[in-house]
Protein backbone atom coordinates (compact mmCIF):
# COMPACT_ATOMS: atom_id res chain seq x y z
CA UNK A 1 0.00 0.00 0.00
CA UNK A 2 2.87 2.30 0.68
CA UNK A 3 4.56 1.70 -2.27
CA UNK A 4 1.47 2.51 -4.22
CA UNK A 5 1.47 6.06 -2.53
CA UNK A 6 4.73 6.91 -3.26
CA UNK A 7 5.56 6.18 -6.81
CA UNK A 8 9.06 7.64 -6.75
CA UNK A 9 10.02 5.15 -4.12
CA UNK A 10 8.82 2.01 -5.96
CA UNK A 11 10.79 3.71 -8.90
CA UNK A 12 13.99 3.93 -6.90
CA UNK A 13 13.27 0.27 -5.60
CA UNK A 14 13.09 -0.99 -8.96
CA UNK A 15 16.31 0.58 -9.85
CA UNK A 16 17.99 -0.72 -7.24
CA UNK A 17 17.27 -3.87 -7.93
CA UNK A 18 18.13 -4.19 -11.62
CA UNK A 19 21.52 -5.81 -12.48
CA UNK A 20 24.43 -3.14 -13.67
CA UNK A 21 23.97 -3.46 -17.45
CA UNK A 22 20.47 -2.12 -17.19
CA UNK A 23 21.26 0.97 -14.81
CA UNK A 24 23.83 1.56 -17.25
CA UNK A 25 21.54 1.35 -19.79
CA UNK A 26 18.73 3.50 -18.20
CA UNK A 27 21.66 5.98 -17.08
CA UNK A 28 22.29 6.56 -20.68
CA UNK A 29 18.85 6.83 -21.57
CA UNK A 30 18.40 9.44 -18.90
CA UNK A 31 21.17 11.35 -20.50
CA UNK A 32 19.96 11.69 -23.89
CA UNK A 33 16.57 12.44 -22.78
CA UNK A 34 18.02 15.49 -20.37
CA UNK A 35 20.33 16.65 -23.51
CA UNK A 36 17.07 15.95 -25.90
CA UNK A 37 14.28 18.52 -23.64
CA UNK A 38 17.41 21.18 -22.95
CA UNK A 39 17.56 21.37 -26.67
CA UNK A 40 14.04 21.69 -26.96
CA UNK A 41 13.54 24.02 -24.33
CA UNK A 42 16.32 26.63 -24.19
CA UNK A 43 16.61 28.78 -27.24
CA UNK A 44 19.81 29.81 -26.96
CA UNK A 45 22.22 27.39 -25.59
CA UNK A 46 25.13 29.39 -24.89
CA UNK A 47 22.92 30.35 -21.92
CA UNK A 48 23.76 26.37 -20.75
CA UNK A 49 27.54 27.98 -20.14
CA UNK A 50 26.20 30.92 -18.29
CA UNK A 51 23.56 28.39 -16.25
CA UNK A 52 27.08 26.31 -15.29
CA UNK A 53 29.08 28.51 -14.44
CA UNK A 54 26.10 30.16 -12.28
CA UNK A 55 25.37 27.01 -10.43
CA UNK A 56 29.03 26.61 -9.44
CA UNK A 57 28.52 30.04 -8.19
CA UNK A 58 25.67 29.13 -6.17
CA UNK A 59 27.09 26.19 -4.68
CA UNK A 60 30.13 27.82 -3.22
CA UNK A 61 27.50 29.89 -1.78
CA UNK A 62 26.42 27.32 0.29
CA UNK A 63 29.88 26.56 1.27
CA UNK A 64 30.22 30.15 2.42
CA UNK A 65 26.90 29.49 4.20
CA UNK A 66 27.59 26.46 5.85
CA UNK A 67 31.03 27.61 7.18
CA UNK A 68 29.42 31.05 8.41
CA UNK A 69 26.54 29.34 10.26
CA UNK A 70 28.35 25.62 11.47
CA UNK A 71 32.12 27.16 12.56
CA UNK A 72 33.53 23.62 11.14
CA UNK A 73 35.05 22.79 7.79
CA UNK A 74 34.13 19.25 8.51
CA UNK A 75 34.30 16.93 5.34
CA UNK A 76 35.53 19.51 3.45
CA UNK A 77 38.89 19.42 0.74
CA UNK A 78 40.65 22.34 1.10
CA UNK A 79 42.82 20.72 -1.58
CA UNK A 80 39.71 20.53 -4.64
CA UNK A 81 38.96 24.42 -3.18
CA UNK A 82 42.66 24.67 -3.96
CA UNK A 83 42.33 23.41 -7.33
CA UNK A 84 39.16 24.94 -8.28
CA UNK A 85 40.88 28.93 -7.23
CA UNK A 86 43.90 27.82 -9.86
CA UNK A 87 41.70 26.92 -12.76
CA UNK A 88 39.23 29.66 -12.01
CA UNK A 89 42.15 32.19 -11.86
CA UNK A 90 43.97 31.06 -14.85
CA UNK A 91 40.85 30.77 -16.77
CA UNK A 92 40.03 34.38 -15.71
CA UNK A 93 43.43 35.26 -16.87
CA UNK A 94 42.33 33.91 -20.43
CA UNK A 95 39.06 35.62 -20.07
CA UNK A 96 40.57 38.86 -20.13
CA UNK A 97 43.61 38.41 -22.41
CA UNK A 98 41.27 36.25 -24.96
CA UNK A 99 37.52 37.25 -24.69
CA UNK A 100 35.98 39.53 -21.65
CA UNK A 101 32.52 39.10 -21.38
CA UNK A 102 29.44 37.79 -18.84
CA UNK A 103 31.72 34.73 -18.04
CA UNK A 104 34.56 36.42 -16.77
CA UNK A 105 31.97 38.11 -14.26
CA UNK A 106 30.86 34.92 -13.21
CA UNK A 107 34.33 33.34 -12.86
CA UNK A 108 35.46 36.90 -10.74
CA UNK A 109 32.55 36.23 -8.42
CA UNK A 110 33.21 32.21 -7.52
CA UNK A 111 36.85 32.50 -7.29
CA UNK A 112 35.97 35.41 -4.72
CA UNK A 113 34.36 33.12 -2.84
CA UNK A 114 36.74 30.40 -2.81
CA UNK A 115 39.01 32.24 -2.03
CA UNK A 116 37.30 33.12 1.26
CA UNK A 117 36.47 29.33 1.44
CA UNK A 118 40.15 28.31 1.87
CA UNK A 119 41.03 31.51 4.12
CA UNK A 120 38.45 30.20 6.63
CA UNK A 121 39.04 26.69 6.31
CA UNK A 122 42.91 27.42 6.72
CA UNK A 123 42.94 29.80 9.01
CA UNK A 124 39.69 30.36 11.45
CA UNK A 125 38.52 27.06 10.64
CA UNK A 126 41.50 24.57 11.01
CA UNK A 127 41.12 22.91 14.09
CA UNK A 128 38.16 21.06 12.41
CA UNK A 129 39.52 20.20 8.96
CA UNK A 130 40.12 16.58 8.18
CA UNK A 131 43.72 17.16 6.87
CA UNK A 132 43.68 12.84 7.40
CA UNK A 133 40.88 12.25 5.36
CA UNK A 134 42.28 14.88 2.48
CA UNK A 135 45.12 13.37 1.26
CA UNK A 136 44.56 12.98 -2.00
CA UNK A 137 48.00 14.22 -3.49
CA UNK A 138 47.25 17.16 -5.71
CA UNK A 139 50.38 16.90 -7.90
CA UNK A 140 49.05 13.81 -9.39
CA UNK A 141 46.60 16.15 -11.02
CA UNK A 142 48.79 19.36 -11.54
CA UNK A 143 51.20 17.80 -13.25
CA UNK A 144 49.39 15.99 -15.84
CA UNK A 145 47.45 18.85 -16.63
CA UNK A 146 50.47 20.92 -17.18
CA UNK A 147 52.56 18.46 -19.30
CA UNK A 148 49.43 17.66 -21.67
CA UNK A 149 48.47 21.40 -21.83
CA UNK A 150 52.11 22.04 -23.48
CA UNK A 151 51.52 19.23 -26.24
CA UNK A 152 47.99 19.56 -26.66
CA UNK A 153 46.17 23.33 -26.96
CA UNK A 154 43.99 25.17 -28.65
CA UNK A 155 45.59 25.96 -32.59
CA UNK A 156 43.85 29.58 -32.74
CA UNK A 157 45.96 32.78 -33.35
CA UNK A 158 46.64 33.86 -29.61
CA UNK A 159 49.67 33.56 -28.32
CA UNK A 160 50.69 30.01 -27.30
CA UNK A 161 51.17 30.99 -23.25
CA UNK A 162 47.83 31.78 -23.25
CA UNK A 163 46.65 28.67 -25.57
CA UNK A 164 48.97 26.89 -23.08
CA UNK A 165 47.08 28.44 -20.20
CA UNK A 166 44.02 27.26 -21.87
CA UNK A 167 44.24 24.11 -22.15
CA UNK A 168 45.42 23.70 -18.86
CA UNK A 169 42.32 25.15 -17.03
CA UNK A 170 39.92 23.42 -19.08
CA UNK A 171 42.02 19.74 -18.11
CA UNK A 172 42.35 20.91 -14.63
CA UNK A 173 38.59 21.45 -14.10
CA UNK A 174 37.73 18.41 -14.96
CA UNK A 175 39.79 16.50 -12.14
CA UNK A 176 39.56 19.09 -9.28
CA UNK A 177 36.91 17.34 -7.38
CA UNK A 178 38.93 14.11 -7.24
CA UNK A 179 40.23 15.36 -3.68
CA UNK A 180 36.75 16.43 -2.65
CA UNK A 181 35.40 12.84 -3.77
CA UNK A 182 38.97 11.00 -2.13
CA UNK A 183 37.41 12.77 1.67
CA UNK A 184 33.98 11.41 1.04
CA UNK A 185 35.09 7.97 0.21
CA UNK A 186 36.79 8.03 3.14
CA UNK A 187 34.15 8.84 5.75
CA UNK A 188 31.20 7.53 3.64
CA UNK A 189 29.00 9.78 5.18
CA UNK A 190 28.16 13.67 3.61
CA UNK A 191 26.43 16.15 5.68
CA UNK A 192 23.68 18.18 3.73
CA UNK A 193 25.67 21.07 3.31
CA UNK A 194 28.43 19.54 1.51
CA UNK A 195 26.18 17.19 -0.18
CA UNK A 196 24.41 20.29 -1.67
CA UNK A 197 27.39 21.68 -3.03
CA UNK A 198 29.05 19.07 -4.33
CA UNK A 199 25.49 17.89 -6.19
CA UNK A 200 25.35 21.58 -7.19
CA UNK A 201 29.21 21.00 -8.78
CA UNK A 202 27.56 17.87 -10.73
CA UNK A 203 24.62 19.99 -11.92
CA UNK A 204 27.18 22.77 -12.99
CA UNK A 205 29.24 19.69 -14.78
CA UNK A 206 26.40 18.42 -16.82
CA UNK A 207 25.05 21.79 -17.98
CA UNK A 208 28.50 22.42 -19.02
CA UNK A 209 28.86 19.64 -20.59
CA UNK A 210 24.99 19.78 -22.54
CA UNK A 211 26.22 23.29 -23.86
CA UNK A 212 29.43 21.89 -25.82
CA UNK A 213 27.52 18.60 -26.84
CA UNK A 214 24.29 20.44 -28.25
CA UNK A 215 26.90 23.05 -29.75
CA UNK A 216 28.58 20.29 -31.71
CA UNK A 217 25.06 18.76 -33.06
CA UNK A 218 23.86 22.48 -33.79
CA UNK A 219 26.58 23.76 -35.82
CA UNK A 220 27.15 20.08 -37.81
CA UNK A 221 30.71 19.72 -36.43
CA UNK A 222 31.42 22.83 -37.63
CA UNK A 223 32.06 24.22 -33.36
CA UNK A 224 34.76 21.95 -33.36
CA UNK A 225 36.78 23.07 -36.41
CA UNK A 226 36.67 26.69 -34.94
CA UNK A 227 38.27 25.40 -31.80
CA UNK A 228 40.90 24.16 -33.95
CA UNK A 229 42.57 21.06 -35.16
CA UNK A 230 45.01 18.43 -33.85
CA UNK A 231 43.31 16.05 -30.57
CA UNK A 232 42.42 19.68 -28.68
CA UNK A 233 38.39 19.75 -30.24
CA UNK A 234 38.55 16.00 -28.84
CA UNK A 235 40.12 16.69 -25.61
CA UNK A 236 37.76 19.44 -25.17
CA UNK A 237 34.44 17.45 -25.23
CA UNK A 238 36.42 14.13 -23.28
CA UNK A 239 37.14 16.10 -20.53
CA UNK A 240 33.37 18.19 -20.46
CA UNK A 241 32.34 13.80 -20.13
CA UNK A 242 35.15 13.10 -17.69
CA UNK A 243 33.99 15.51 -15.11
CA UNK A 244 30.56 15.28 -15.04
CA UNK A 245 31.34 11.23 -15.48
CA UNK A 246 33.17 11.58 -11.96
CA UNK A 247 30.28 13.19 -10.32
CA UNK A 248 27.23 10.90 -11.69
CA UNK A 249 27.76 8.16 -8.97
CA UNK A 250 27.45 10.94 -6.21
CA UNK A 251 24.25 12.53 -7.79
CA UNK A 252 22.64 9.74 -7.38
CA UNK A 253 22.90 8.48 -4.00
CA UNK A 254 22.13 12.23 -3.38
CA UNK A 255 19.13 12.20 -5.14
CA UNK A 256 17.59 8.94 -3.46
CA UNK A 257 19.05 10.09 0.11
CA UNK A 258 16.76 13.44 -0.99
CA UNK A 259 13.91 11.37 -2.18
CA UNK A 260 14.31 8.95 1.06
CA UNK A 261 13.94 12.08 3.38
CA UNK A 262 17.34 11.83 4.65
CA UNK A 263 19.42 14.39 5.24
CA UNK A 264 22.52 12.98 5.15
CA UNK A 265 24.21 11.00 2.13
CA UNK A 266 25.22 7.32 2.75
CA UNK A 267 27.81 6.23 -0.05
CA UNK A 268 28.98 2.51 -0.31
CA UNK A 269 32.40 1.87 -0.11
CA UNK A 270 34.17 2.28 -3.31
CA UNK A 271 31.72 4.84 -5.12
CA UNK A 272 33.56 7.53 -5.27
Amino acid sequence: MKASKNPIHAVSRWIRRQPPKMKVFLAVVSVIAALVFLKMVVEDHDNLFVAAETVHALGTCVLVYKLSKEKTCAGLSLKSQELTALFLAVRLYCSFVMEYDIHTLLDSATLGTTLWVIYMIRFNLRSSYMSDKDNFGIYYVVIPCAALSMFIHPSTSHHWFNRICWAFCVYLEAVSVLPQLRVMQNTEIVEPFTAHYVFALGVARFLSCAHWVIQVFDTQGRLLTALGYGLWPFMVLLSEIVQTSILADFCYYYVRSLVGGQLVVRLPSGVV
